[in-house]
């Protein structure tokens, strides 16, 4: 009995033993084929081809409509030839808007110290519409800015108005210098008071109002912009027109008129506008633009200056701070230097598309 017993486990050892085998055989076949199919071919890396990668001078990311996201889009300041020209898309539009509301409110009772109950309100828009393609580009800038203040046993006061509409068209002539031409119209909304002489004016005590004066610009020339915080425009040959289509305000000597019921003055001159940004640090950020007008035609040597400053701190993504300074001669108008400054803290919203990088990825995320 115990013979058999022997017998027939040795018989199943090894048919178990074949059985095995032939599995074994069978899942090494399917492992070689997939790893025939998947593996790296050795042999083949003994004579690479190189494939022609194209670089990209920055960073910047094509979407499907045409629009592009700018670097630095999201910093305050004008957009210069640079920095639309040396993105690498072939044809494209850029779209960025900037709004901002600042509010400011006191109010007392039975305070010690005195003051009066006031409200203030000021609010801003800038936006850049810019379409470029291969050396030729055109630029549109639209800033808007109104402002009052209403304070206790006084009328509503206006502490901000100005209307200002840029175009310019750019030809790439040569590294950095560019054909420039394109105008620019100035006004205001609402008409203005002298406050000092009239402390609560009526509609007859006006000192200005819409196009009265308005300023037309129109000119051509070169500009020359090595990079996209510093630029220089020279034209040579500009016009000049102030407007001043009230009947009342049409007086000699109001705003450069030559005589009583003249409603536009014309001058033809040159033109120099320079633009310096400074980034002080990470989110503060300085712009000057400074702009020289000289009259061809009569006392050349009296030459116009216009000095724009604007101080940006940005505290976060919604709130921001604008120190702004005005300045401004013109002997025509008056022999006097006119200044402007105002201060505001407040709400900032961008619309269009700007470009943020993910700082632990280095991913570049877009985003409306």
């Amino acid at each position: 009995m115990k013979k058999v017993l022997a017998i027939f486990c040795l018989i199943l050892s090894v048919v178990s033993q074949a059985q095995v085998t032939d599995y074994q055989k069978i899942i090494d076949s399917i492992s070689q084929k997939k790893w025939d199919s998947t593996g790296v071919d050795l042999d083949s890396l003994s004579n690479p081809k190189i494939v022609d990668i194209k670089r990209i001078k920055k960073d910047s990311i094509k979407l499907n409509n045409n629009l592009v996201i700018v670097p630095g889009g999201e910093e305050a300041g004008p957009i210069t030839p640079s920095t639309i020209l040396t993105l690498p898309t072939l044809k494209r539009w850029f779209i960025f808007g900037q709004n901002s509301l600042v509010f400011n409110q006191s109010s007392f009772a039975n305070w010690y110290a005195g003051g009066n109950n006031n409200i203030g309100v000021i609010g801003k828009a800038n936006y850049n519409i810019v379409y470029k393609k291969n050396k030729h580009y055109l630029d549109n800038n639209i800033q808007l800015g109104y402002g009052f203040v209403s304070s206790t046993g006084q009328s509503t006061r206006k502490t901000d108005d100005y209307i200002n509409v840029m175009t310019n068209y750019g030809y790439e002539l040569a590294q950095h210098y560019y054909l420039s031409t394109g105008f620019q119209f100035l006004s205001q909304f609402t008409a203005g008071y002298n406050y000092s002489n009239t402390p609560d004016p009526v509609y007859d005590d006006r000192i200005s109002r819409f196009m009265a004066p308005g300023y037309l610009n129109l000119g051509i020339g070169v500009s020359y912009n090595p990079n996209e915080n510093f630029q220089v425009i020279l034209r040579p040959a500009n016009g000049k027109f102030t407007f001043v289509l009230d009947k009342k305000l049409q007086v000699a000597g109001n705003y450069g008129l030559e005589r009583d019921g003249q409603s536009m003055r014309a001058e033809l001159g040159a033109m120099v506008n320079i633009l310096y940004k400074i980034k002080l640090f990470k989110d503060a950020t300085f712009v000057n633009q400074v702009n020289f007008f000289t009259n061809y035609l009569e006392h050349s040597e009296r030459v116009d200056i216009n000095y724009s400053g604007s101080l940006n701190l940005k505290f976060n993504k919604y709130i921001t701070t604008v120190v702004t300074l005005d300045m401004m001669y013109d002997h025509d108008q008056i022999q006097k230097l006119q200044r402007k400054q105002t201060l505001g803290i407040g709400i900032t919203y961008n619309l269009g598309y700007k470009m943020e990088r993910d700082s632990n990825t280095g991913v570049i995320k877009p985003f409306l």
